[in-house]
C-alpha cells in the first residue's frame, strides 16, 4: 500500500524554524515526485514545494522561496521541508503528496496521486 505520513508541525514564534517530515512507503522516489501543499484557514490549498526526482530539480512557490528547503533521504524514504524565517502567514495545515510525473508547478493538485495526512503549523506573532 502507498502511504505518506507527514509530521513535525507545531507552534513556533515568528522568525523561528520547523522541519516537516514526510515518510513514504509502498513506492520510491523513482516512482513519484513528492510535493508539499498547505491550506490556511479560509484560503485555497497552495502547492509550495516539490522534490522533482523525475527531473532532478526542486520547486518552490514564490511565497516560500529563500526560506524553505526541500530535501530527500532515500535511505529513510523520507522527504523533509526545512522551514526557516517563519511568518504568521505561514500558519496552515501542511500536506505531503505523491505527484505523478511530469511535474507541473502551475497545477500541482492535478498531478497528485496520493495524499498524506496533514500536520498543523502555527506561527505566532
Amino acid at each position: 500500500d502507498v502511504q505518506l505520513q507527514a509530521s513535525g508541525g507545531g507552534v513556533v514564534q515568528a522568525g523561528g524554524s520547523l522541519r516537516l517530515s514526510c515518510a513514504v512507503s509502498g513506492f520510491t522516489f523513482d516512482d513519484y515526485d513528492i510535493g508539499w501543499f498547505r491550506q490556511a484557514p479560509g484560503k485555497e490549498q497552495e502547492g509550495i514545494s516539490a522534490l522533482v526526482s523525475s527531473e532532478g530539480t526542486t520547486y518552490y512557490a514564490d511565497s516560500v522561496k529563500g526560506r524553505f528547503t526541500i530535501s530527500g533521504d532515500n535511505t529513510k524514504n523520507t522527504v523533509y521541508l526545512q522551514m526557516n524565517g517563519l511568518k504568521p502567514e505561514d500558519t496552515a495545515v501542511y500536506y505531503c503528496a505523491a505527484l505523478d510525473p511530469p511535474f507541473s508547478a502551475q497545477d500541482m493538485r492535478s498531478i497528485v496521486d496520493y495524499w498524506g495526512q496533514g500536520t498543523l503549523v502555527t506561527v505566532s506573532s
